[in-house]
């Protein structure tokens, strides 16, 4: 016992800096402290790597399975729509549903196209080469195609096979027709803002940890509520006009998918991706 009580004495307080913070405590800090900018940076950049380097038929079935899950985006907000009362504030909770198919792909890792506008442009930014740009274009090729096509069967399989109720296929198609009032250019822009948030939403996850389900959630919330275009999500509704008769083929890539991939391209990559390398490109 009095071996015991001198070793103790001998051991005596914490070891306290300077600043009168201990070395345990000057750890917690460190711990409970947000990664720097270079540090997110490089998590979304070799998030990028990895994307580039993964074969082309597992960049498309994932690309497949992301255009399936998104079209669920539509359909939980008929169903939402379709369940509230005709007020004022029915589409601030109906567009809930809108976080549906983001959840589903996000949470899932599947390949989504507007993701990749940041994600695969940074390992590009910091080394330009003709390789990386290439496959830089074979990804984004292979995912844009395979996400339509799954939002295409999806259409499709709503519309002609007897898995809805006629009252909620009406209510998609409803939801749909909204892309109808919009003109070219408020496609293109209406873009660029939902291009920037899916970016935004990509740079914040690595430090969400626990709350990666709210970030996705408040992301395309925004989206849905604000009535911006997504190339992939809005490629449900489009094809969903298409097949009601209220745009032919030609016009749907017309007037929304040339605009709204240029505007999503605008917003992701151009605005978003760029302004995350220069902010950090004098510390990497």
């Amino acid at each position: 016992m009095t071996a015991a009580k001198g070793k103790a004495k001998r051991a005596g307080p914490p070891k306290v800096t300077p600043k009168g913070i201990s070395e345990q405590e000057v750890r917690d800090v460190e711990d409970m402290s947000a990664p720097r900018t270079p540090v997110i940076y490089e998590v979304v950049r070799r998030l990028g790597e990895d994307e580039m380097a993964r074969p082309a038929t597992s960049l498309w079935w994932s690309g497949v399975a992301a255009g399936l899950s998104i079209s669920f985006s539509l359909l939980a907000q008929a169903i939402l729509q379709a369940h509230l009362p005709d007020a004022p504030w029915r589409p601030l909770v109906s567009s809930f549903g809108y976080c549906v198919g983001f959840l589903m792909v996000v949470l899932g890792s599947q390949q989504l196209f507007t993701e990749s506008t940041i994600t695969v442009v940074l390992p590009v930014l910091k080394d330009p080469t003709w390789q990386k740009i290439v496959r830089m274009g074979r990804l984004w090729a292979i995912v844009l195609t395979a996400n339509v096509v799954g939002t295409l069967f999806a259409a499709a399989f709503c519309t002609f096979t007897p898995v809805l109720p006629p009252d909620l296929l009406h209510g998609m198609q409803e939801l749909s027709r909204t892309l109808l009032k919009l003109s070219w250019w408020q496609m293109i822009f209406q873009g660029i803002s939902s291009g920037f948030l899916i970016a935004a939403m990509v740079w914040m996850i690595p430090t969400a940890e626990n709350a990666k389900f709210a970030v996705i959630t408040l992301m395309t919330y925004l989206i849905a509520i604000g009535g911006f275009t997504h190339i992939v999500a809005g490629s449900m509704e489009a094809n969903m006009l298409v097949m009601a008769g209220d745009w032919a083929w030609w016009q749907m890539l017309l007037q929304f998918f040339v605009p709204v991939l240029i505007g999503n391209m605008i917003g992701g990559t151009a605005l978003f991706a760029l302004i995350s390398y220069a902010q950090v490109m004098e510390e990497i």
